[in-house]
């Protein structure tokens, strides 16, 4: 790529002081790990070409540019590549610093509405619960099915991807949970943004599982979202008021670990202490906090998983997000807990480790590439004859429920937790655990 009169979104002071940007020997073994090259076989849309990007504006021979941006804006930042690469390239890095320092992407209204996303919502329980009701009435009063004939046809495909808003959101009763039974771990719990108003019956789950496998739970009041969302998307400063808070939240409580049921936060938070290391006051505590931090999944079989005894008869395919697969390497265990449950049969879907096209907002920020992953996802679904797909991720759940609405096959779409749950609870005897 060489420099272009486009306008310019950054100029020369450009900070990409990246260690990772030179590991890369430019073996291509990430190419057909890339869902974009894998789509395109554009070398610029792969992670050895973003790589070469990058590494020539830190040199200072390119500057970051329209298209620049476009090129780092199309990956799903999935991590595929990192999985593949022989070298152990951390591709998430580099992505995420050569995006902090473009910032939000889109027109002037998008990047307006971005930060207020990421600056003054997720940051707020309170504004992300009120603007959660706002959409529940939005959709009770069946306001968006006459909305929906009026609009231009890429808000008309954002507005039929809205999710439905359940009635209640999660709202813990106490920040104390006792274990059931024989108490073997203390573990601290994240609530997350969108699982609190979106999935608060998963996090019930979530909580029931931890307390019948002996688990005292905290979840703190104190705690917030993430910033998962903003790390991916360049915003890193409100990030490290979100993960400080948190640190701050957990680490106090004296845990024995920090259970997530999100791949996404689960991600982001094992990498606090790269996020804060910087910091002088917490970069210690990001990094013991980071150690802390485990996937339900991958906590459970460590701990021993108590066998369900109830039997639920599904037929599920699994399929492995991103941000577990990849960015934490937790890929056995769901299937091993999914595999403990009675009646339940598993089947493994052709690519199953492939994005779905979720990414966070990406769905919404890069729709054709999004969508034409999603069909690839549901082909894949469809061949495996499953009656359901199981998928341990809030972004991953909406878009595949999207993807049978749009494309079918009418599956349903489960989190580990909800099934693991629902065999425990259908066990007459595991009250008295």
């Amino acid at each position: 790529m060489t420099p272009t009169a486009d306008s310019l979104i950054s100029t020369p002071n450009v900070t990409l002081d990246i260690p990772e940007l030179y590991q890369c020997v430019h073996c291509g073994l990430c190419l057909n790990a890339c869902p974009t090259y894998r789509a395109l076989h554009i070398e610029s849309e792969s992670p050895r070409g973003r790589i070469h990007l990058v590494r020539a504006a830190a040199e200072g021979r390119i500057e970051l540019n329209e298209r620049f941006a476009d090129h780092l804006n199309l990956c799903l930042m999935c991590r595929a590549c990192e999985t593949a690469c022989p070298s152990g390239v951390k591709y998430g890095r580099i992505a995420e610093a050569a995006r902090a320092e473009l910032g939000p992407s889109g027109s002037t209204l998008a990047r307006a509405a971005a930060n207020f996303a990421f600056k003054s919502l997720l940051p707020s329980p309170a504004r992300l619960r009120l603007l959660a009701r706002l959409l529940r009435l939005y959709q009770q009063s069946r306001l968006d099915r006459v909305v929906q004939k009026f609009l231009p046809a890429r808000l008309r495909e954002m507005n039929a991807m809205l999710p439905v808003v359940p009635g209640k959101f999660f709202t813990p009763r106490a920040e104390l949970f006792p274990a059931i039974g024989e108490m073997r771990a203390r573990v601290g719990m994240l609530s997350g943004c969108v699982m609190s108003v979106l999935f608060a019956d998963i996090n019930e789950a979530t909580l029931n599982v931890l307390r019948r496998n002996g688990c005292e739970v905290v979840l703190p009041k104190s705690q917030i979202c993430c910033g998962a969302l903003n790390v991916h998307n360049g915003e890193t400063t409100t990030a490290k008021k979100m993960a400080r808070q948190n640190i701050d939240a957990f680490l106090d409580a004296k845990l024995d670990a920090v259970v997530v049921n999100a791949a996404g936060c689960g991600a982001a938070m094992k990498e606090y202490g790269h996020l804060l290391g910087d910091d002088p006051d917490y970069a210690e505590k990001a990094e013991e906090f980071s150690r802390l931090v485990k996937d339900a999944g991958e906590f459970l079989v460590a701990l021993g998983a108590i066998a369900p005894r109830g039997r639920v008869e599904l037929t599920v395919a699994y399929q492995d997000p991103c941000h577990l697969a990849h960015g934490q390497k937790v890929t056995a265990q769901p299937r091993a807990l999914l595999k403990s449950i009675p009646g339940l049969r598993v089947i493994e879907m052709n690519g199953s480790d492939r994005c779905c096209g979720s990414a966070g907002i990406y769905n919404l920020t890069q729709p054709e590439m999004s969508q034409e992953l999603l069909r690839e996802k549901m082909a894949s679904i469809a061949e495996t004859g499953a009656a359901a797909v199981v998928a341990p991720n809030p972004g991953c759940m909406l878009q595949l429920r999207y993807g049978t609405k749009r494309y079918g096959p009418p599956v349903q779409v489960f989190h580990l937790m909800d099934l693991l749950e629902r065999a425990y609870a259908t066990d007459k005897n595991s009250s008295s655990r």
